[in-house]
């Protein structure tokens, strides 16, 4: 069942998604050679309970980090570890989230470690392009399959793959809400989207095949080909004067980083 929010919980919510960007562009200021994804998940958690928020994914369905880190050719869902120790040229998926007064905030960057190859930036480039194509479908009107061919059309002409294993999703007082938000689909089908509706836009893109596979410790999504991914996501409301970011900073403005606009 979608929940639609009112004017109220959505300005409820840009508290949870300023939190959980802040823990985003603090732990992506920290990324370069020689650091460990469990440090970086360390200073996640840090901001977030000094901030008075929780972190969203820490023991959420067993996951026991506080971040995402997924590194090259994993795309979601990989386990910090101080074992796993970031190299120079390395993309990192960085995913935090973080709950403030019941509300949830989740977003994703794909941030560069030292100096990234030509063909891993330009996937990073395009990735975030495809983020805003599907952010500017999400009015109301639309279709949820809008917002999927936006990002598909846009990634596929650049000859890169899609997932099609896993979707952006609704969001509110839980993580995962209806409906689900493919990053691949046809104009005109899906959901109506309408005011109120919140939703998690995150496009998923490989270099090669859009095939993945899960790792032993049944978390760790990685491509099957081994080529890179990259990863970007942000938590979106869509309302009738345009989408609103809520995964951005206290003053709603995005922020410079590497990588793009953060």
């Amino acid at each position: 069942m979608i929940k639609i929010k009112s004017a109220h919980d959505i300005e409820q919510m840009k508290v949870a998604g300023a939190l959980s960007k802040m823990a985003l562009r603090r732990v992506g200021a920290m990324v370069r050679p020689g650091v460990s994804t469990f440090e970086l998940d360390q200073l996640a958690e840090q901001i977030i309970r000094m901030h008075g928020g929780k972190p969203a994914f820490k023991g959420y369905g067993g996951f026991p980090g506080t971040i995402c880190a997924s590194i090259n050719d994993a795309v979601v869902h990989g386990i910090p570890n101080p074992d796993i120790i970031l190299r120079d040229g390395d993309i990192i998926s960085i995913d935090t989230g973080a709950v403030v007064d019941g509300w949830v905030g989740d977003n994703a960057w794909t941030f560069y470690c030292g100096t990234p190859s030509q063909e891993t930036r330009a996937l990073s480039e395009v990735t975030l392009d495809c983020l805003r194509a599907g952010i500017e479908q999400a009015v109301p009107g639309n279709h949820i399959g809008d917002i999927g061919f936006a990002i598909q059309s846009l990634a596929e002409s650049h000859g890169y793959g899609v997932l099609r294993d896993y979707v952006g999703h609704g969001i509110g007082r839980a993580m995962h809400e209806d409906p689900n938000v493919p990053n691949h689909g046809k104009k005109g089908r899906g959901v109506r989207l309408q005011a109120g509706m919140v939703i998690a836009i995150e496009p998923m893109v490989t270099l090669g095949s859009p095939r993945v596979r899960v790792g032993a410790d049944g978390w760790l999504v990685s491509t099957r080909d081994h080529l890179p991914a990259a990863h970007y996501e942000n938590t979106v409301a869509i309302t009738d004067d345009g989408p609103v970011v809520l995964t951005a900073d206290a003053q709603g403005a995005w922020c410079s980083m590497q990588g793009g606009l953060l």
